[in-house]
């Protein structure tokens, strides 16, 4: 396994992200999870990382049961997050991270995130002296790195960076479809990481899962290339850029788990050839899908007030428009909207889902469009 060469402390370069975790209806699989951190950690990796939004504050809880409550704290890293919606003044801050503590059953985080940092929210951290906060934290014992996520342009990251240079890591979208998408800014963002020379945790490898199921002409390519499974090529990727630090993974059930260590325990960095081939997918693959990654902000930080389950309809969409699947009208009206969520048809344009959208999706137009399509 390759070293870390930016935190020793960090196992190889791969990172078990924890937004994602297996599920039994609206709880986390508990047991399944329990095999999940045990492979990682058996396979020699020790990253992980989780918010409280993620799983409307289960994942957290899960990673006290199934990582705290079973693993030595010298076994694992552990990064948690500050979010804009769990504070409103400086005040505020301390014993909501006392609390994350708590809900996680550790002593203190290895990293801590100002969180889905942007142009709009970073006014309110520094009103509410959060990277202060957190600083006196750290020298606490509290936390052990400070860092962010990050959400927007390029130019907004060097104006956080330039006033924070006290910031360790920056973690980003970063994958192979972003990198030169004029909106997500990858490539300039991961740019200005490397100007300020910060290193890179990267988030949203596979893009929500949207590059492993590629379109049927997209996948063949790689199928004929025999070297891994389209999750592994998407984690290559953005691992064999020097500044990165680890790549976060998702994973929410055990093949994904071990695809990924397969990928990653001997990790080899791709050819210039692989490089040249994901770039020519992306340039075909760009426009044909919408590029949602789930992280369902949309609707668990700021909830839709007709409770439409807005990811599963782009879902629902991006099957019937992009992969021809005629599994879509039935998945939409049963699993979609069902018995008890409100309808595309539903949406009353209020604009709160595209407020905390961090791929800036025209979420109001596209709910037209799948109303069109699906609420004849």
């Amino acid at each position: 396994m390759n070293s870390n060469r930016f935190f020793p402390e960090i196992h190889g370069n791969f990172a078990f992200g924890c937004m994602r975790l297996p599920m039994n209806g609206a709880e986390v699989d508990l047991e399944q999870f329990c095999r999940m951190a045990d492979a990682f950690i058996d396979s020699g990796f020790n990253y992980f990382d989780t918010a409280h939004g993620y799983i409307s504050g289960k994942s957290e809880l899960a990673i006290r049961e199934c990582l705290a409550k079973r693993h030595g704290r010298e076994e694992f890293l552990l990064t948690d997050k500050l979010t804009e919606n769990y504070f409103e003044s400086q005040e505020d801050i301390r014993p909501f991270l006392k609390k994350q503590l708590e809900w996680c059953g550790v002593d203190y985080f290895d990293f801590y995130l100002m969180h889905a940092q942007n142009a709009v929210n970073y006014l309110k951290y520094k009103e509410c002296r959060a990277y202060e906060t957190a600083c006196e934290c750290k020298q606490e014992g509290l936390i052990r790195h400070l860092g962010i996520s990050f959400h927007d342009k390029a130019n907004v990251l060097d104006q956080i960076l330039t006033e924070h240079p006290e910031i360790e890591v920056v973690q980003i979208q970063f994958n192979y479809l972003d990198y030169d998408d004029a909106v997500i800014e990858s490539g300039k963002v991961y740019e200005t990481c490397v100007k300020h020379n910060k290193p890179v945790f990267v988030m949203e490898p596979v893009k929500g899962g949207n590059l492993v199921n590629l379109p049927q002409d997209l996948d063949k390519i790689l199928r004929d290339l025999n070297g891994g499974s389209n999750a592994s090529y998407a984690l290559r990727y953005a691992a064999s850029f020097d500044n990165i630090a680890a790549v976060l993974s998702g994973m929410s059930d055990m093949d994904q788990m071990q695809d990924n260590i397969d990928t990653m325990k001997d990790f080899v960095a791709l050819s210039r050839k692989e490089f040249e081939v994901l770039k020519g997918i992306a340039d075909a693959f760009r426009g044909k899908l919408i590029p949602c990654t789930s992280c369902k902000y949309c609707i668990e930080q700021n909830s839709c007030p007709m409770d439409i389950r807005i990811p599963y309809v782009f879902d629902a969409l991006n099957s019937h428009e992009t992969f021809n699947n005629w599994h879509s009208e039935s998945y939409y009206k049963n699993m979609v909207v069902g018995s008890d969520h409100g309808k595309a048809s539903d949406c009353i344009q209020c604009g709160a889902c595209e407020m905390v959208c961090p791929q800036h999706l025209e979420i109001r137009e596209l709910l037209k469009k799948a109303a069109e399509i699906f609420d004849k």
